[in-house]
């Protein structure tokens, strides 16, 4: 397959690549400035960056204090700005560049954007620190000073404002504003209302000396306004070479988006650096269409803006994504944000079920132990929930329920579990009634004819929920659901009275992936010491439903097989849910992360069986499986859901919550995507 097909392309799936640029100072050297400017600006367009964003004042140094008022300083920077809009040119790169601007008779600390070998426009700092070690006023007006709305620059006459919009006319979603250092402190920064105008990528150039633990406010304000905003946001300070006479410097610069940290460069380096970071200017704006909020407030607090339209490189550069991707989305890299993952799913979990407790006044539950992984979360909740309630364990009716394929060793694990546990066990055997129920509707398998269609595999399932509630009934219980999110997407559950149905379903809102690492949490605890073994043991069987005996050649019935790696299935999930993305890009992302098993990116404790490759014919072959299953047979049954915690965000397929749609809804329009634009 070639590489060169446009679907390779990140940008092909809106994604703009952008580097905060961290170059070398030299004070008050607008020619030595523009040459490390000039340096940096080429190694990004060798790099495919499509947007590079510089420090405050970075054609000047930012310290250089009243020679920032000499004139012979200001002419050079109008040559140097000259001189790099033609590199902007030849690089096709979107460059945007600090520097002291007259305008009229006051002076300006500006940003300078430049593009396509011009000027595009220049924005003016607008709030002016003047505090402490800050002096700004002295030597700058804020941009409410100014008299007018253009300045000219090198004889031409651009835009002059804070809150410009600039907006490529050839790529969707790649829009962009600019702010300068104090502005990012204020209460309330130019970047919010560029924002609610359209503004996806936020820029800001600063200077921002360095003291303890300002570092760690910066990057703190970097995510906090990435995620208000709905936005990107790119931050570049100054770093080596800057004058120390009494301050210092960091070199500090990071990417942002969502929230989400994306790169960020090494601090008090002594050469110049680009930090660079794939933005999702497509997820950004999905994001804002799925919250009303932030269309309510562009609409109550909104100002018209300026909008400069230019041109963007259209290069169709191939290669890596530069930025995290979680190959399993619900399920942290990180193992101190797994631990608080965890810690938080499974008290949700255990919280949601207490309070439904309480409020019934039930004190039993009933629920089926198969030795798989979703039971055994299940249970575990169940006993934590027991527990915090001071209820004994014993009123925990679990029941183990053979039926005609399974195992001795789920069999042996489910009672293992149930022992360890302190639990009340019980096994009731559901062959004789499977057979009558067979045997009743005239089924082959009763004649014995090794039938084995999906009436036989419902039979089972059905029979089971069927004793569970009216075990429920005898002991005035409430029966334990135990499908998880995963399932649920996929349909993968037996509808009305079967594993489908249940009072109250705790692992309704918890994916797959992500409760292999809940079971392994909890048997970290310590009171969880007893059952540690048998819960390993349950996280090294094969997901089966166990309804269809083994074949000949020994291979049980396997989940996965038949629907899916869920590795595969939770990953098309939560992009196509919690932003709604084209099925196309579904399939770029799953072969970014997919594509090369030995690059990194792996939860803590990931077994060596989940680490695993999967090429694009394969990713696309599941995902269109997926689609059918999600979009057009399986959404009857999350309509009719029993109740239970939303644990994920964006995660909830309840009918009450994240996701509502027709039951008798179809595939088509997602099928048609993916083919029409994956090889």
């Amino acid at each position: 397959m070639s590489k060169t097909h446009p679907f390779h392309s990140a940008r092909t799936h809106s994604f703009v690549r952008v580097a905060a640029a961290t170059p070398l100072v030299h004070i008050a050297d607008p020619v030595a400035n523009a040459a490390e400017h000039e340096a940096l600006i080429g190694q990004a367009g060798e790099q495919g960056v499509d947007l590079i964003v510089f420090p405050e004042l970075s054609l000047t140094a930012y310290a250089i204090d009243d020679l920032l008022m000499q004139d012979a300083l200001l002419v050079e920077v109008e040559r140097q700005i000259a001189r790099l809009a033609q590199v902007t040119a030849e690089t096709g790169v979107i460059a945007v560049i600090g520097a002291p601007i007259r305008n009229g008779d006051a002076l300006f600390n500006c940003a300078v954007v430049l593009g396509g070998g011009e000027v595009l426009g220049v924005v003016p700092k607008t709030f002016l620190p003047n505090y402490r070690e800050y002096y700004e006023k002295r030597w700058f007006a804020p941009s409410g000073a100014r008299s007018e709305d253009t300045v000219v620059l090198n004889g031409e006459t651009v835009d002059f404002a804070p809150g410009l919009i600039f907006e490529a006319t050839n790529r969707p979603g790649f829009v962009f504003a600019v702010e300068i250092c104090e502005d990012f402190w204020a209460p309330l920064p130019p970047s919010t209302r560029a924002a609610l105008a359209g503004a996806r990528i936020l820029c800001n150039l600063s200077a921002s000396n360095i003291v303890i633990g300002k570092a760690e406010e910066r990057a703190v304000l970097c995510a906090s306004q990435s995620m208000r905003a709905m936005a990107a946001y790119v931050f570049s300070a100054s770093g080596w070479g800057e004058s120390t006479t009494d301050l210092g410097w960091d070199g500090q610069a990071t990417i942002h988006e969502l929230g989400a940290r994306l790169a960020e460069s090494e601090r008090f380096a002594m050469t110049s650096q680009l930090t660079v970071a794939d933005v999702d200017v497509g997820r950004i704006g999905l994001d804002r269409l799925r919250n009303g909020t932030f269309a309510d407030c562009a609409r109550q607090e909104g100002e018209a803006a300026t909008i400069v339209p230019f041109d963007a490189g259209e290069s169709t550069a191939t290669g890596d994504l530069i930025r995290p991707l979680d190959r399993f989305p619900f399920v942290p890299d990180d193992p101190a944000r797994l631990d608080q993952d965890c810690f938080e799913a499974f008290n949700i979990q255990v919280q949601g079920l207490m309070r439904r407790l309480t409020a019934t006044g039930t004190k039993r539950l009933v629920i089926g132990v198969s030795g798989g992984l979703d039971s055994t979360q299940a249970l575990l909740v169940a006993c934590r929930a027991f527990d915090r309630l001071d209820l004994p364990r014993s009123d925990i009716l679990a029941y183990t329920m053979p039926g005609f394929a399974t195992s001795d060793g789920t069999k042996a694990n489910a009672w293992a579990l149930m022992t360890a546990l302190g639990v009340t066990g019980s096994e009731l055997d559901i062959r004789p009634a499977a057979e009558q129920m067979l045997k009743d509707i005239g089924h082959p398998f009763a004649d014995g004819e090794p039938v084995h269609d999906i009436t036989f595999e419902n039979v089972q399932a059905g029979l089971r929920t069927d004793y569970l509630f009216r075990l429920a009934n005898q002991n005035r219980a409430l029966v334990l659901g135990t499908g998880d999110l995963s399932e649920l997407a996929l349909g993968w559950a037996t509808y009305g009275v079967g594993d489908h149905m249940s009072h109250y379903n705790v692992n309704g809102g918890v994916a797959k992936t992500l409760i292999r690492h809940l079971i392994r949490w909890v048997a970290h605890r310590e009171d969880m010491a007893g059952a540690a073994g048998v819960l390993q043991a349950i996280l090294d069987t094969e997901i089966s439903p166990e309804l269809v005996p083994a074949g000949a050649d020994g291979k049980i019935q396997s989940t996965e097989g038949t629907v899916g790696p869920y590795a595969l299935n939770d990953f098309f999930l939560f992009h196509v849910t919690r932003f709604g993305t084209a099925p196309s890009k579904v399939a770029f992302l799953a072969h970014q992360a997919w594509s090369d098993a030995s690059s990194g990116h792996w939860p803590a404790n990931t077994p060596d069986e989940e680490r695993v490759e999967y090429d694009l014919a394969t990713i696309k072959a599941w995902l269109r499986k997926f689609l059918v299953r999600f979009f057009a047979t399986s959404q009857f049954k999350r309509s009719a859901l029993p109740n239970g915690p939303k644990v994920v965000t964006g995660g909830s397929l309840s009918p009450r919550g994240d996701w509502r749609a027709p039951s008798d809804g179809n595939a088509r329009v997602w099928l048609d995507e993916l083919d029409a634009h994956v090889p």
